[in-house]
């Protein structure tokens, strides 16, 4: 994840000094921020989803007392703020108990949910249990987003549960995946942003997982990519030169790193240096450094892109145990600096401010870790190839195995598109 406006907050910082502001990155927490998938039931099966989500029981969940006895061990890992995600975490009936139980032991909490089922008692539960961060996901206008999420009025509810929560003073973000279905819709949810008063967007470029992966072919293209991250960067210059209380983030594409180099080298040419000394150290992917997820059943994973990948489970062991343990081939590379990447990644002069891109998206094509990222967007030249690199590893629809045709059976029922 790539916080820009942090990094523009700094440049426009310099701009008015006329020198780098001095100052010191914070050293990092002990333990990674954990993504916690605490129910995988969800009121919207949406076409992204990585959980492959819908609106029926999964057994296995962990229960109140196991949750809570997870977070005083992430506790002791040092885990430094938990997010609540589902599924649909709001259909998780002790939802705010649990979050209570969170901020008792000291962790920051922040909640991902669709919007949907927030009516005035939700946002007034929402409001009360203190959440650093509420990040609403939300596809496109009206049409769009209804026919990502598969149910017709979903945008209307979403923005509903948006507007209660502003009107509480809850701090409150937009969490957009740009795929070629819906990226005509960004410059309008922009708006959308500041017309509702959220202050945060969140831009996610497509990964391929859970039902991401049954639709990647209609992942976006390289230039529409571009594109979208030209009017994002643009943005975000725009609010930290205004001082606006606005952030924007990316992620799920390490790329954007080194292309935000290159629009600093072009826009601010005297701080690019300084910036990218700033996204070295920052160093790209953090699955498996620094963030994690727990799924709803207490699997472990590198990240939540990665439930076809089991680390370990919180019933059997120690949080702590199964994230340092590197036994795992997948972990290992992980960790290891720089990661043992191949193809054009391995040849990339950026590798150590994108830190070998997603691994999701090349293992999902060709079964194999550490291939190169399909879904980099920068150009041979960019990247530092003086000769043809040869022919890039393209995406190829999906085909599924039998095990996930009838996961998608089990998980997805039939809802017109």
């Amino acid at each position: 994840m790539l916080r820009l406006s942090r990094y523009m907050r700094l440049l426009a910082r310099a701009e008015s000094l006329g020198r780098w502001p001095e100052g010191r990155t914070p050293p990092a927490p002990a333990g990674p921020v954990v993504i916690w998938n605490l129910t995988r039931r969800c009121n919207l099966t949406c076409k992204h989803c990585y959980a492959l989500s819908a609106d029926m029981h999964y057994p296995g969940e962990l229960s109140t007392d196991e949750a809570k006895a997870t977070m005083a061990d992430l506790k002791a890992a040092g885990v430094p703020a938990l997010i609540l995600s589902g599924g649909e975490p709001l259909l998780r009936p002790d939802i705010f108990e649990l979050a209570a139980h969170a901020r008792d032991l000291g962790l920051g909490v922040s909640l991902s949910s669709n919007g949907t089922l927030i009516d005035a008692e939700r946002a007034d539960r929402i409001a009360a249990a203190g959440f650093d961060y509420v990040g609403v996901s939300i596809d496109g206008l009206r049409e769009t987003h209804d026919k990502f999420r598969r149910l017709q009025g979903a945008f209307d509810a979403t923005v509903a549960g948006l507007r209660l929560m502003t009107a509480r003073g809850l701090k409150v973000g937009l969490r957009y995946t740009m795929t070629a279905m819906n990226a005509h819709d960004l410059p309008a949810l922009l708006q959308l942003m500041r017309d509702e008063g959220a202050t945060k967007f969140y831009f996610s470029h497509l990964n391929y997982a859970g039902r991401g992966n049954i639709h990647r072919a209609k992942d976006a293209h390289f230039q529409m990519t571009r594109d979208a991250l030209d009017r994002i960067l643009d943005r975000a210059w725009q609010a930290a030169r205004d001082g606006l209380d606005e952030d924007y983030v990316t992620g799920n594409n390490d790329a954007d790193g080194p292309y935000f180099i290159a629009w600093a080298r072009q826009h601010l040419p005297q701080w690019a240096p300084q910036l990218e000394q700033r996204l070295r150290a920052w160093g790209g992917n953090a699955s498996g450094l620094n963030v994690a997820n727990i799924d709803n059943t207490g699997d472990v994973h590198p990240d939540t892109m990665w439930w076809h990948h089991r680390l370990g489970n919180v019933r059997e062991r120690r949080f702590a145990d199964i994230w340092a343990d590197t036994s795992d081939p997948l972990m290992a590379g992980l960790k290891q600096q720089p990661r043992p990447v191949t193809g054009r990644c391995a040849s990339c002069i950026h590798l150590g401010i994108c830190g070998g891109n997603t691994r999701t998206r090349a293992h999902q094509l060709t079964g194999d870790f550490w291939a190169e990222d399909p879904g980099c967007y920068l150009t041979d030249e960019e990247i530092g190839l003086t000769e043809p690199a040869g022919e890039r590893l393209t995406v190829t629809p999906f085909r599924s195995s039998k095990s996930t045709a009838v996961e998608a059976r089990r998980a997805i029922p039939i809802v017109p598109a």
